[in-house]
């Protein structure tokens, strides 16, 4: 990439680039027209609910995976009340889950995993909130690029019909406008889709690690029940 721009500078026209990355920020930020405004919103938007879904998925899944070990070292050793208690006293999705199957533990099997769904269900939901604000974003701003395409290609028919010739410094603007709205519009868009899937991976890795300690729960609880009734 740097042997590009070296090379650049060589060409039959081409002038060395003078302006700062934030001064062609800035241009770009003025060219944008109108759309600069929405363009602007969505990125704000963006990195306010990627900052905080990142903290947020980081503490979830450390607390989960804290609770799955101590969970699991209690049922191992069949100490169901001490992993009642533990799981009322955290937050975390996966305490959440635990204490919604062990609280019907004495209702049969099928009660548990009954109850396990119907939790899990409502933890999912709370993993995923905020995803749908970046799906929208993923694909809300490249339509607004598009649309200040649009309104970029009709400010420059604007002015060839005003002109009433076809000048490259008469259009310039508006295609000038058209190209920095497409640009900004797959710009934002990128890097939020790329956010998004990162989101969304962790979630499902989550899920999965609940899911297999769920099933050891249920495993456990099947074990000291056939023992129970074998001793009866």
């Amino acid at each position: 990439m740097m042997n590009v721009y070296n090379i650049l500078p060589q060409l039959p026209g081409v002038d060395a680039p003078e302006r700062t990355i934030m001064e062609q920020l800035a241009a770009a930020w003025e060219g944008s027209g109108f759309m600069r405004w929405p363009l602007g919103a969505c990125i704000l938007i963006g990195f306010l609910v990627i900052i905080w879904k990142f903290f947020d998925i980081m503490l979830k899944a450390g607390a989960t995976r804290k609770i799955l070990r101590e969970v699991d070292e209690l049922l191992a050793q069949q100490q169901i009340k001490e992993a009642l208690e533990l799981t009322r006293e955290s937050n975390s999705p996966a305490a959440n889950i635990m204490h919604a199957g062990l609280e019907r533990r004495d209702e049969g099997t099928d009660r548990v995993m009954k109850a396990i769904e119907n939790q899990g269900l409502i933890e999912l939901s709370k993993l995923e909130r905020g995803l749908v604000v970046l799906a929208t974003l993923t694909n809300i701003a490249p339509l607004m690029g598009f649309l200040g395409t649009v309104m970029g290609m009709i400010e420059a028919f604007q002015a060839i019909e005003f002109a009433g010739e076809v000048d490259a410094t008469t259009v310039a603007g508006g295609i000038k406008t058209a190209l920095y709205t497409t640009a900004a519009g797959l710009a934002i868009a990128i890097p939020i889709s790329i956010c998004h899937n990162y989101f969304v991976s962790r979630i499902d890795h989550l899920v999965i690690d609940m899911e297999e300690s769920a099933q050891k729960m249920i495993d456990a609880l099947f074990v000291m029940q056939a023992g129970q009734e074998a001793g009866d």
